[in-house]
């Protein structure tokens, strides 16, 4: 499996050019924020956009203060399910209903953009999500774009859910 905000991105975007995507090839947790603001001075004429988990963003989120700092108008997008996703996907497949330390009590993430200068929106539902990002893109300042997500919908092909029933059913436990 893939983990969650890898595993939407590669399913959902077709990236039309080589280069225009980095990423860790270990699926490391806080790189992307840190990856944006070195990205943005890098390329200043390119449009930059990170995506995170919550647990992924609040890793190195502090950094959102230097793309204010630098006036890099980067969109953060944070994919808010509460949980820390991927270590969660595999407590589920490896120890089913046996959860451990994966839950998350996470800040309003667009007040917090706002708190530290730049722009800050919430989105509940999908059909909001393009009308949020073009406001993000057009205030021309760092941005967090914070999605309010299921946990249940861990990966664009399965959920917690059938994950834990599977892991449940080949122990013989269903």
């Amino acid at each position: 499996m893939v983990p969650a905000t890898a595993g939407w991105i590669r399913r959902f975007y077709r990236f039309r050019r080589f280069a225009t995507q980095i990423a860790p090839v270990s699926g490391s947790m806080g790189y992307a924020v840190p990856a944006a603001v070195a990205m943005k001075r890098l390329y200043p004429q390119r449009v930059v956009v990170a995506i995170n988990g919550d647990g992924d963003f609040l890793m190195n989120g502090q950094e959102f203060a230097t793309a204010v700092q630098f006036d890099l108008p980067i969109v953060f997008i944070i994919c808010d399910n509460g949980i820390y996703g991927t270590i969660r996907m595999h407590q589920e497949r490896d120890y089913p209903a046996r959860i451990s330390a994966t839950t998350l009590r996470n800040p309003d993430f667009a007040a917090l953009a706002r708190a530290f200068g730049g722009a800050g929106f919430t989105v509940e539902r999908t059909e909001d999500f393009a009308d949020a990002f073009e406001a993000a893109q057009a205030s021309n300042l760092p941005a967090i774009i914070h999605l309010r997500i299921d946990p249940e919908a861990i990966s664009p092909t399965t959920t917690l859910s059938r994950i834990r029933a599977a892991a449940l059913a080949a122990q013989g436990k269903a």
